[in-house]
């Protein structure tokens, strides 16, 4: 079933597919190849809410095989993208002067083979451009048909505040997953008050709530996850620890851990949709299928817990 996006006419499935892993920016072996099939398999599967960004690749990769991909099936896709951070080499560019908000959606749209998107970000504040200024940009891409709706992500709640005052949020797109719950404090009550989908990423936290990470697992070169202390010494064996109580869990009812983890992050007041990274396309297949887990009052005392046993987790990541 799918569920409404914010006040707005918008329906999206309760799992997206987030489409940074596809970039190949940070994400080891990615291909092309693997990352077209990955998107086919997402929408073969259910999903119809693709989220990606105009700094998602190099040159744009992620928008472009978007493009490809919906081609001749757009009226059926929901498509978010991004602007406000541009890439510099593999680093980025905070920049969300409303000129450039401007120019990088007409550069998606020209990517994605559109002539709109369901909802537009602002990626992430610019300490050099005021908010206001940002959300009058995005207003202005509404009312010329390029956006249908607003959204914004990595804001505090007072610049969710600014932005929202000139132009009305649809969508906010936190990270929230189990062990990362923080937008509880005060975005997500701001957001159920005000009518705002939750559209949150990381709910597998970078692979780690897959379940699929050996505890004697070692980080390849150039993956960017052993700079978080959720994967180092002992945040990672408490969230191993974790891990075997949510395997038992998932056994009892024959899903995989990553399906419980998704279907429990879905059913969390306010979120309207998690977005799922996948960089295959057996990855977006297993976790497609959390849409379909009916989990009953037991399982989610049994996840109560495991989250008490698992007690407060350190989570930012290391400078």
């Amino acid at each position: 079933m799918l569920r409404q996006l914010g006040q707005s006419e918008i329906r999206v499935s309760s799992v997206a597919m987030g489409c940074w892993p596809i970039s190949g920016i940070t994400t080891l072996d990615t291909t092309r190849a693997a990352s077209m099939r990955t998107l086919q398999a997402a929408l073969d599967n259910g999903i119809n809410f693709l989220d990606t960004a105009y700094a998602y690749g190099i040159e744009g990769e992620s928008e472009q095989m978007i493009g490809e991909v919906i081609r001749g099936r757009r009226d059926s896709v929901v498509v978010a993208t991004k602007g406000g951070i541009h890439r510099v080499g593999k680093g980025q560019d905070f920049d969300a002067r409303p000129e450039t908000i401007h120019r990088e959606c007409d550069e998606s749209l020209q990517r994605l083979g559109t002539d709109h998107v369901e909802l537009y970000y602002l990626h992430a504040p610019d300490p050099q451009t005021p908010i206001a200024e940002t959300a009058g940009a995005i207003a202005k891409l509404i009312a010329d048909g390029k956006a249908i709706t607003a959204g914004a992500s990595n804001l505090n709640l007072e610049q969710l505040k600014q932005f929202h005052a000139v132009c009305p949020l649809t969508a906010v797109q936190p990270h929230f997953n189990m062990l990362q719950q923080e937008i509880e404090t005060d975005i997500a009550p701001w957001c159920r008050e005000n009518g705002i989908s939750l559209c949150v990423y990381w709910p597998l936290m970078k692979g780690l709530l897959a379940g699929k990470l050996a505890r004697d697992h070692q980080f390849a070169p150039g993956d960017g996850r052993a700079k978080y202390p959720m994967f180092q010494g002992d945040e990672w064996r408490k969230n191993h620890d974790f891990l075997d109580d949510l395997r038992s869990i998932a056994d009892d009812i024959s899903v995989t851990v990553s399906q419980l983890v998704v279907a429990w992050t879905v059913r969390h007041p306010g979120i309207t949709s998690a977005l799922c990274g996948a960089k295959r396309d057996w990855q977006i297949q297993e976790t497609s299928a959390a849409m379909s887990i009916d989990m009953d009052e037991s399982i989610l005392v049994r996840i109560a817990d495991a989250l008490r046993r698992r007690g407060p987790s350190v989570s930012r990541a290391a400078v």
